[in-house]
């Protein structure tokens, strides 16, 4: 049941500009995960069930706090974070993003993120997903001494298997297969390698945008806060100024808004997005009856 004519309105324009776009662009963030139940701002249920030791002895909030917490080992450290990589690979496929993929599958479409859980990698094809800030499932050098970044599956599972209390053994800690340094994960942080990997989402990306600015393109952000606005919201605002066919949505419960430059060709819908989603299938399934 809708709230209110406007928010019907919204999710009517929705269903409208996926269904007349040539291309669509995905930008999902935090919230997009949050909205599936994988808040990694929050002390929530999901938290305390993974991380609850690590919240006991540490006072560690969230997920997102722990990765940066000051263990006082290494050995508690990579014990976190094999649990969180361990986390990562575990987590099933959110609903939201499940519902996203039956509203645009039959469409031509890219996605960008600034997440780095693997959510969007696991629901839509590898070539049609840019984590521009990484991903939890790769680890690099700490240095770093080389541009490799490598997948970590087994390392984790070996990490994980043998954690005693809140630490791994001192030789589960992982090291550069060519300088002998700590590894890390290949996420966003001070040490984040800005090489081979990162170049090659930054370019599948870009590809996407040079090969439709002139079509009808649908900029569709999901969950982008306020934090890093520079990464996808502010480019989708000014490509949606700059672009002739371009039109933006914006689904987002706390920070969604449309700048006055482009408020003919947007609108944000300041709802949760798994409802927004789960609205927009019921209508659209409606209208096919």
């Amino acid at each position: 049941m809708f709230v209110d004519q406007l928010y019907e309105d919204y999710i009517e324009t929705l269903l409208h500009k996926i269904e007349e776009a040539d291309a669509i662009i995905i930008g999902g963030a935090a919230g997009m995960s949050a909205a599936a139940g994988y808040n990694w701002y929050q002390t929530d249920e999901t938290f305390l069930k993974y991380f609850g030791k690590f919240a006991e002895k540490y006072e560690i909030e969230n997920i997102f706090y722990g990765f940066y917490y000051r263990f006082p080992t290494k050995e508690e450290r990579w014990a976190y974070i094999a649990t969180l990589i361990r986390f990562v690979y575990d987590s099933k496929i959110g609903q939201t993003y499940l519902d996203l993929l039956q509203l645009i599958q039959e469409k031509d479409y890219f996605i960008v993120t600034t997440n780095q859980d693997a959510q969007f990698s696991k629901a839509f094809p590898e070539e049609r997903v840019s984590a521009i800030q990484g991903d939890w499932r790769y680890f690099q050098c700490s240095v770093p001494c080389h541009d490799q970044t490598y997948l970590n599956k087994e390392l984790i599972e070996e990490m994980y298997a043998n954690i005693e209390g809140t630490r791994i053994p001192t030789e589960l800690v992982p090291r550069c297969p060519k300088c002998g340094q700590d590894m890390e994960p290949w996420v966003r942080s001070r040490v984040f390698l800005e090489g081979s990997s990162f170049r090659s989402e930054i370019s599948k990306y870009q590809a996407y945008i040079m090969r439709n600015k002139y079509r009808k393109i649908l900029f569709l952000e999901l969950g982008v806060g306020t934090m890093t606005p520079m990464f996808i919201k502010e480019p989708f605002w000014e490509m949606t100024y700059s672009l002739p066919r371009a039109y933006y949505i914006c689904i987002n419960p706390n920070d969604g808004v449309v700048p006055g430059e482009i408020e003919e060709k947007g609108i944000a819908i300041n709802y949760d997005i798994a409802r927004v989603f789960q609205d927009a299938l019921n209508m659209k399934l409606n209208e096919e009856l």
